[in-house]
């Protein structure tokens, strides 16, 4: 049967040619990886998963965790990957959102999710990062020729969840076509092939590790070093091998931090890759001065995969995330009266293409809400195209988040700063943060002779919250700015403690 997305990836997949290289240790071919996808496929289908159901993942990063993704695909189940660092309090939300047939964790996890999971009527099977688990348990036995579920490109592949600045988080719904697209776009934009060697050290629950890095790779018959986590003398070490990287700005202000990054040891590789959160303009500069590698930046969202990319040929600026891909038209708008600006002019980024996402899963009025009359997605973002055609992003209409390339909603975190004994009010915010992007930052309101203090909001918040999502810093104020029809200004508080995380 023609299953969209996964006949593109077998029919690039060069056979016995090395794809996976895991932590040093085994290489995984394109063949080992397409038998076991299979073998997995076909456990999916005896514990009842069928095409449309929901399959969600949280669970640590491996090869195996990367073919069930394949197997997902194959078998027409939608992929729904977590991260690993959501709590149990979060999980709750997410199964009973997208009430997934079956839910894989790690087996230390099994215990605590399985009465999570029960209640929504979702299976609990475990894979670990070592290779073991009853998923690949049940899968040993399976025949790898598996019959693939019949999917086109409007069905869907995956959905992943995103958080707003208000409400719960959404689950944005991804086509095989989506998928299948913007893998090809960027492949043939940044001229991957099959002699490249890309270094994966990115999570793969986010769209960057897991759509960009992986489909591109796949579609390319390229191959990767599948590293656990970012280590920067590792990523120095396979630079001479590899030929590719991509990464959160994170990973090169930390990389600038090594003596070791030179000219010699990047001679080998061809292309350097940053999104998911702003570049700093002195990283760009600073890395190209000690490497002679410009950094190439682009724009995505989890809605959209890639929008824009600075070229492959050509002049890549800081702080610009480049020209809109092929085939996807992007525009500024003024978020009023929803009129195209002319250059130069800053608006609402809106963007339509076919990377753009089906919509938000089991929420057609924010679905609605967020095209436009002529099916232009309103993206969030404020930024303004220059005279020579590149794209800046300059802001956020919402008050978003992004720290070391995770979306954090604000009131997700205020709402538990706020349940504690002697606060009165919080207020959370993104501050300039030479690491991550943004630090996230809490402005808390205490009531009068309250004993609560940093620590204890931090220690209140270890079990609640993501370690991502808790705060860098907690600061106590004596009130939060208002303007007159009383909305908290942010925007004050940003300005305020802006050099907060600075480097002195």
């Amino acid at each position: 049967m023609s299953n969209h997305l996964f006949d593109a990836i077998r029919a690039a997949a060069p056979g016995d040619a090395p794809f996976l290289h895991v932590n040093g240790s085994r290489t995984w071919t394109y063949d080992d990886a397409l038998a076991l996808s299979g073998r997995m496929a076909s456990a999916l289908e005896t514990l009842g998963v069928r095409p449309g159901d929901r399959v969600a993942v949280q669970v640590e990063k491996s090869a195996e965790a990367l073919i069930l993704y394949l197997a997902c695909v194959r078998s027409g189940a939608i992929y729904l990957p977590l991260n690993t660092a959501y709590t149990l309090t979060e999980l709750d939300y997410f199964i009973g959102d997208a009430e997934p047939k079956l839910v894989v964790v790690s087996p230390a996890a099994r215990d605590g999710v399985e009465p999570v999971a029960k209640p929504h009527g979702a299976m609990v099977e475990t894979l670990d990062d070592d290779g073991t688990g009853s998923l690949l348990d049940l899968a040993r036995d399976e025949p790898a020729d598996f019959s693939n579920a019949q999917r086109s490109e409007d069905d869907l592949a995956a959905i992943l969840y995103t958080s707003g600045t208000t409400g719960r988080s959404k689950g944005a719904m991804l086509s095989h076509g989506n998928l299948l697209s913007n893998a090809l776009t960027l492949k043939d934009y940044w001229r991957v092939t099959g002699d490249d060697r890309l270094i994966h050290a990115l999570p793969i629950f986010h769209t960057h590790g897991l759509f960009v890095a992986t489909n591109v790779t796949l579609l390319a018959g390229a191959s990767m070093f599948l590293l656990s986590k970012f280590d920067p003398e590792v990523v120095l070490s396979l630079m001479p091998k590899a030929t590719m990287l991509m990464g959160v700005p994170t990973f090169y202000v930390r990389l600038l931090q090594s003596t070791r990054l030179d000219r010699q040891t990047t001679a080998n590789m061809r292309l350097f890759i940053s999104g998911s959160a702003p570049l700093l303009a002195e990283t760009h500069t600073e890395f190209q001065a000690r490497t002679g590698h410009a950094i190439l930046e682009r724009y995505g969202m989890t809605e959209t995969n890639m929008n824009t990319s600075n070229p492959y040929a050509g002049k890549r600026f800081a702080g610009t995330v480049g020209f809109p891909l092929p085939g996807v038209t992007v525009r500024v708008t003024d978020p009023a009266s929803g009129a195209v600006l002319p250059q130069d002019e800053t608006g609402m980024i809106e963007i339509k293409g076919p990377n753009v996402f089906k919509g938000y899963w089991r929420m057609p009025e924010k679905t609605a809400a967020e095209f436009t009359a002529d099916g232009f997605f309103i993206s969030g973002d404020l930024g303004k195209i220059d005279g020579d055609g590149y794209l800046h992003i300059v802001g956020r209409s919402k008050d978003l988040v992004i720290s070391g390339g995770y979306n954090i909603y604000p009131k997700e975190v205020e709402t538990e700063i706020d349940l504690l004994e002697g606060v009165v009010e919080s207020a959370v915010i993104g501050i300039p943060h030479p690491d991550f992007g943004e630090g996230v930052t809490a402005v808390v309101v205490r009531k009068p002779n309250a004993a609560v203090d940093e620590k204890t909001i931090a220690v209140a918040l270890h079990d609640r919250l993501a370690r991502y999502k808790q705060p860098k810093r907690i600061i106590f104020a004596d009130d939060l700015p208002r303007n007159t029809m009383g909305k908290v200004q942010k925007n004050i508080l940003r300005q305020q403690y802006a050099d907060l995380y600075a480097i002195s």
